[in-house]
């Protein structure tokens, strides 16, 4: 049976596309994680709700050498599903070497690795925040990449301008770059969902904590030229993501890419304000939420929302939940924290 190497994967999306892998294909799974930003609390999760097993491997990828001791016994390894990555913006502005040793010192000795091995299916972890703040809406694969507003987001450019330049060089080598707008959500069962360590950045967990009284939200800015003056992000299901994921991979295997480092965005197409995220959370949960209106946060991108017509017809994906069905999983995931499960 071949095995499919996932990076991060006591992550958020990492863990959710293991479940997606377990449940619906016939791979092994390899989960590599040092946890600096998860437990082992998620495996414990993935195996209740999968009802199956998978190995998995304690080590940080900066490090070369364990990284090669570690995964020189597996055997028949078909791709690697690389997510591990430090992922804040507001962090990144406060401690950028960090990133930017972090997300490409990791990835440079992952694809050193892969090709070493003659694994020639990959699948990278980007992100929307390459294309900066654009010119047009919704974004293409084929937008111009502006300047990064972070170097989170830097770090992701020159990951894929690393990626593009070892695929040039290599040939047969064949990378997906993933382009994730704004996963959010949790897996349907309320199992399993986003559990930062430290204090979330990102809205939906902000959103959840405050609505049980262990957090407060900000909403940073409400007079930028949008339709209600707060940011516009495009939300997408953390499952969905992970379906996109299973699909991408067999998309290499089947050898179906018309190129070797084909980009797919993903995201739902649809522009969702701040405000309209915090309303439709008091929607579905009867909560009614307060919070304040802060400045603008350094490193934000205004508006940005995707052009999925790529990823729908080369991979067949199709996102299944909208916006009410993430915030409603997203509570359901905080009730059984609260719960203690």
């Amino acid at each position: 049976m071949q095995t499919i190497i996932v990076t991060g994967g006591a992550g958020y999306i990492g863990s959710h596309t293991i479940i997606e892998l377990l449940t619906n294909t016939a791979f092994n799974v390899v989960s590599i994680d040092n946890f600096s930003n998860s437990t082992t609390a998620a495996y414990d999760r993935i195996k209740k709700i999968t009802n199956k097993n998978f190995e998995t491997l304690n080590f940080d990828l900066c490090n070369e050498a364990e990284l090669n001791k570690q995964l020189s016994g597996i055997k028949s390894i078909a791709g690697i599903i690389h997510f591990a990555a430090y992922k804040s913006v507001p962090e990144s502005m406060n401690d950028p070497l960090a990133y930017y040793h972090n997300n490409l010192t990791s990835l440079n000795n992952l694809l050193k690795f892969a090709l070493k091995n003659n694994i020639t299916n990959f699948i990278f972890s980007s992100s929307c925040s390459v294309y900066g703040n654009a010119d047009k809406l919704p974004v293409t694969e084929q937008t111009e990449l502006k300047k990064a507003e972070s170097p989170y987001g830097h770090t992701k450019q020159m990951g894929e301008d690393i990626i593009r330049f070892v695929c040039k060089a290599e040939p047969s080598f064949n990378v997906v770059l993933l382009r994730y707008f704004n996963p959010v959500g949790a897996h349907i069962s309320g199992q399993i969902g986003e559990f930062p360590l430290n204090r979330p950045n990102n809205l939906v967990p902000i959103i959840t904590q405050t609505a049980v009284g262990k957090n407060s939200l900000t909403v940073f800015g409400n007079k930028f030229d949008t339709r209600d003056g707060s940011c516009i992000r495009d939300y997408i299901h953390v499952s969905d993501i992970a379906d996109a994921h299973v699909k991408a991979l067999y998309y290499l295997i089947d050898k179906k890419n018309k190129s070797n480092v084909p980009v797919f965005n993903l995201g739902t197409g649809n522009g969702v304000s701040v405000l309209e995220a915090i309303h439709s959370f008091e929607k579905v949960s009867g909560k009614k939420l307060d919070y304040t209106i802060g400045p603008p946060r350094e490193g934000d991108v205004i508006a940005v929302y995707a052009d999925n017509t790529l990823a729908r017809t080369e991979l067949n994906w199709q996102p299944k939940y909208g916006l009410d069905d993430m915030m409603a999983s997203a509570w359901k995931w905080q009730q059984t924290l609260e719960a203690g499960n």
